[in-house]
């Protein structure tokens, strides 16, 4: 297997991030996620940033050809010539059709397409708990990680804020939106025998282990 061409789909707080860390740090990929990569422009207040901060403060999706630009660019770069890891692209039919195209204009295809699911209640106790340092981005959750100072972040000392996007409303809305909008997404992977299935309430250790255990399969049945 040539190259090893991934997408990371589920709900918000599945652990999609997580596995994409042990990804890339298995296979040595770039890993490109829609989140980081819009809150870091809103951060720097570039054009992108402004625009992609209204949508992301009301947790609606960024438009298609908004992130669809910036998103294709990354995948046509020389560091994901061996490959990528996409985390938030596509989460439409219409950003599907955009990367299928692109690829087929690069002479590539998809691997594979790994669904980490979990249930909206988990997804909904994982979110709202989140907790980020203001100074540094340092992650805490008010029940499963907490500080050890109430409020405050253990390694700089600086105040703990919760993102808009993990607020409460704004996590269902945000599932809301991928239930109706990114699962469809799920039906055509399937189809298309791309997807392979990850249960996101188990320990990260085991989806880590299923997943390589998956993509060495692939790599088997691409030799046979």
């Amino acid at each position: 297997m040539s190259e090893l061409n991934l997408i990371l789909l589920g709900p918000p707080g599945a652990g999609k991030g997580t596995q994409a860390d042990r990804l890339r740090a298995d296979f040595d990929l770039p890993y490109y996620a829609t989140g980081d990569i819009l809150r870091a422009a809103v951060k720097e207040q570039t054009d992108l940033g402004r625009e992609a901060g209204e949508y992301m403060g009301r947790g609606d999706l960024v438009p298609d050809e908004l992130i669809g630009k910036v998103m294709l660019e990354r995948i046509d770069s020389d560091e994901a010539r061996d490959g990528f890891v996409l985390d938030g692209f596509p989460r439409t039919l219409g950003q599907a059709r955009e990367l299928n195209d692109a690829l087929e204009g690069l002479e590539r295809r998809l691997t594979a397409t790994l669904l980490i699911d979990a249930p909206d209640e988990e997804v909904i106790r994982r979110l709202s708990g989140r907790r980020v340092c203001r100074d540094n981005g340092h992650t805490y959750h008010v029940e499963f990680d907490p500080p050890k100072n109430k409020g405050f972040c253990d390694q700089d000392g600086s105040a703990l804020v919760q993102r808009e996007d993990d607020k409460l409303e704004t996590v269902q809305h945000r599932l809301e939106i991928f239930h109706e909008q990114t699962k469809p997404l799920v039906d055509l992977y399937e189809k298309e025998g791309l997807l392979r299935h990850f249960d996101g309430t188990r320990a990260p250790d085991e989806v880590n282990g299923h997943i390589r255990a998956t993509l060495a399969t692939l790599r088997l049945e691409e030799q046979l």
